[in-house]
């Protein structure tokens, strides 16, 4: 397992996890999916049931990787990434649309931390981690996707602050065109509908 500690004045460890000890903390995992990504701008209304079998699926791809956080033992922020090849249809639409290979490209699935966590390097270091797992398995690029919601939509937070800049400055930009849909529940809604996400991506 690699660990390494962070020098922020806090217990957190980042931990690379694998196999048995994917599947060990599956549960702890799904729960915090399912915490983050009830906030905005996801605003998710999860089943855990279906997060931990996304979880296995995700994990379960050659060369897959999941970084975990861990203060104290507890698992407060988790990061997975794969290559693109390995995911569904619809994420490796717009590339195949445009007769990009797939194969040189590797995919960063979630990346979630609880607030109290943030600003201490953690979310640095899940992207770290992953990209020296894309380049060991040979990435010409990193890529990622993020939901689009509009600017007047009722549950904006009026302090919310997007992640752009902090992609920016990994050396990430958004790909224009390079939008694909996936459907899930928010709080206000009946059932599952269709979100517009937005590629970034960086060449390795």
């Amino acid at each position: 397992m690699d660990e390494a500690a962070l020098a922020c004045g806090m217990t957190v460890t980042i931990d690379t996890l694998n196999g048995d000890e994917v599947l060990a903390a599956i549960d702890d995992l799904a729960a915090l999916r399912m915490t983050v990504f009830a906030r905005w701008p996801y605003l998710y209304d999860g089943d855990v049931g279906y997060e931990a079998d996304y979880l296995r699926e995700f994990v379960e791809a050659p060369s897959a990787v999941l970084v975990a956080a861990r203060d104290d033992g507890r698992i407060v922020g988790a990061a997975t990434g794969s290559p693109m090849a390995a995911q569904k249809a619809q994420f490796r639409a717009p590339f195949a649309a445009r007769g990009l290979d797939v194969e040189s490209l590797f995919y960063f699935g979630e990346s979630v931390l609880l607030p109290e966590y943030r600003g201490q390097g953690i979310g640095h270091a899940f992207f770290d981690h992953r990209e020296a797992q894309a380049r060991r398995c040979g990435a010409q690029a990193a890529t990622f996707a993020v939901v689009i919601r509009p600017l007047d939509h009722p549950d904006r937070p009026a302090d919310y602050r997007p992640l752009g800049p902090f992609w920016q400055k990994r050396g990430y930009e958004p790909v224009e065109g390079f939008v694909t849909e996936f459907a899930w529940k928010d709080h206000r809604d009946e059932g599952d509908t269709p979100k517009p996400m937005q590629y970034w991506l960086r060449r390795l």
